[in-house]
């Protein structure tokens, strides 16, 4: 035993000096040692690898403070100019000690990481929504967009996105204040020079700005981020404002205080149907790519309905949204107020404020629902619109495919509408809201006609799913994007206006309207945010009510037909029907 102990002792003495001999791993610090001493050993690839880090930070910076907030504001033009926040950071990074010019660069340089963000944000919400984003309103928006994208495009597609969006502010945010450290550093090195050079862009920069020099219609003299920085304030004043002084206005009323025995008199005992086809603008009636095909499907749907006994009168109205938001165009028609925010929204759906819809409820003499595939959580806004029963995606029994954002196809929602709703018998009549969906972006795939009595569950609808486009074929490509905007337009107003063939009758009275223009890129730059609007009713007696507003008859409206606020609606239909004014003020 002790013989065994001892030889095994050796074995590790003798192993000992070899271990010790191995060679070992480089240490972190070893490491970067022999990384900072590349600089000597390739002199020349260092410098270029230097200056190429220094105008890439240059670059940056500059491209951030110089960075417009619309897409089509994007052009060389833009990028040619000095702005004078470089010049003014120059002069106080020449200033300041290390450790505070540090400190200062740093802030700085996240400050136009912000400043970019935001403006890349004004371009998405100019392009979707036709204004600038809000700083203080729509951060909930962004959560609708991943949505949306999820629903057009899939989960996977949307978590991309997603995690992409994060990467991509993380690595904005961390760029920009390393790019202005860099060169804060390379201005402190550099004194002399800088401090010449900081002198002579300065006099160059007063001297355009006195002159009015201009290089390709863009003054050289500039003042981008300031400007951007301002305006972004500005509109957080304003906003801050309106929340208080819009809150005032809601509470004042010309119906407010009407009893229900006076509101709508004039349409007692008829079944009430307000409709808001998606996206359903001015566009689709008058853009020469859209509207041949709109224009062909309003004029067979007119002659259809005429041949039914139907008549039909058309205006315009002004839509408080553009692009999307359509809840605003929903509570703006039926508020009498302009809801173009969504603190305004959520102000009015708080409020006691008379909506169109629930002055129906209000009288007693209505039943009142809303149909709206679109819904697919709790719908608070219920109260509000004064429904007393609301269908929502999961109510309406559909077990066909989804059609991207659309969880069903429009002729499905108004056929279960009258299966569940409008067909039963009842002892009053009906006054309905219904949102139909089909006409929602991404176009892509739409669904189309199939026999009503062919309907079913919806599984019908399983092969023109599949046989549709891809929302990614479509997103992308402006002409495409216009082709089946057109598409899903023409499919929803046929839907509607062959439900209400079928299933009309002399006391039904149709509203439809659209609730927003369709986004820049199909509606095109500076379009208008006009929509179409029509009643429809087979009684004589409910158009002639509204013969002074000199609509054009059938469901097109003319070129020049009367353009009303979308606010002004609710008034006006409440007083052509009979309703007495009784204001409440608080």
């Amino acid at each position: 035993m002790p013989v065994f102990t001892h030889t095994h002792q050796q074995s590790d003495t003798a192993d000992a000096p070899e271990a010790s001999a191995s060679p070992s791993r480089p240490t972190l610090r070893e490491r970067l040692a022999h990384l900072r001493t590349w600089r000597d050993r390739h002199p020349t690839a260092a410098r270029v690898l230097r200056w190429t880090i220094n105008i890439l930070a240059a670059v940056l910076i500059l491209g951030a403070m110089l960075l417009p907030n619309a897409v089509g504001a994007l052009k060389p033009n833009r990028f040619t100019r000095i702005p004078a926040e470089a010049i003014v950071g120059a002069v106080v990074m020449l200033w300041l000690p290390r450790r505070p010019r540090v400190v200062l660069a740093v802030v700085s340089g996240v400050g136009l990481g912000v400043l970019t963000m935001l403006n890349l944000l004004d371009m998405g919400f100019r392009e979707y929504l036709g204004r600038g984003f809000n700083m203080v309103l729509d951060w909930g928006l962004l959560d609708d967009a991943q949505a949306y994208v999820e629903d057009s495009m899939g989960r996977t597609v949307a978590l991309g996105a997603s995690v992409g969006a994060v990467v991509l502010v993380l690595a904005l945010l961390v760029l920009m204040a390393l790019a202005t450290v860099r060169l804060s550093n390379l201005l402190a090195d550099n004194r002399s020079a800088a401090s010449r050079g900081t002198l002579i862009a300065g006099t160059v920069w007063i001297t355009c700005s006195a002159v009015g020099l201009q290089v390709s219609g863009m003054p050289v003299a500039s003042d981008r981020a300031a400007g951007a920085l301002a305006m972004q304030a500005r509109r957080v004043k304003d906003t801050l404002r309106d929340e208080a002084a819009f809150a005032k206005v809601a509470k004042v009323d010309t119906f407010g205080n009407t009893p229900g025995d006076q509101l709508v008199p004039d349409l007692r005992g008829k079944d009430v149907i307000f409709t808001f086809i998606e996206s359903y603008g001015r566009s689709a009636l008058e853009d020469p790519d859209i509207a041949p095909g709109v224009d062909k499907t309003l004029d067979v749907s007119t002659k259809a309905l005429t041949e039914a006994g139907f008549h039909a009168k058309s205006g315009w109205l002004t839509s408080a949204t553009y692009g999307g938001s359509s809840w605003l165009g929903h509570s703006t028609t039926m508020s009498g107020l302009w809801v173009d925010n969504q603190q305004r929204y959520q102000t009015v759906m708080n409020s006691d404020h008379l909506s169109l819809t629930k002055a129906f409820q209000k009288t007693g003499d209505w039943d009142t629902v809303g149909v709206m595939p679109g819904v697919q959580k709790a719908w608070p806004e219920q109260k509000f619109y004064g429904l007393d029963k609301v269908y929502n995606a999961f109510q309406l029994g559909y077990q066909g495919p989804k059609f991207s954002w659309s969880t069903m196809p429009d002729q499905y929602a108004l056929e279960a509408f009258q299966q569940q709703v409008h067909g039963k018998k009842r002892d009053k009549p009906l006054m309905s809201e219904i949102i139909l969906t089909s006409s929602h972006q991404p176009w892509a795939p739409i669904p189309k006609m199939v026999g009503w009595d062919e309907l079913g569950d919806g599984s019908v609808f399983d092969a023109i799913q599949k046989a549709g486009n891809k929302p990614s074929d479509i997103v992308a490509d402006s002409t495409r994007s216009k082709e089946e905007y057109g598409k899903s337009v023409q499919y929803s107003v046929t839907a509607l206006t062959q439900w209400l063939e079928r299933y009309g009758s002399d006391d039904t009275v149709l509203v439809f309207l659209g609730d927003h223009q369709p986004i820049a890129r199909v509606s095109g730059n500076n379009a208008s945010r006009d929509v179409p609007i029509s009643i429809v009713a087979k009684d004589p007696k409910v158009l002639d009510k509204i013969s002074s507003w000199n609509w054009t008859e059938g469901l097109k409206p003319a070129h020049n037909a009367p353009v009303w606020k979308m606010s002004s609606f609710r008034d006006r239909f409440l007083t052509a029907y009979g309703s007495t004014p009784h204001p409440s003020t608080n």
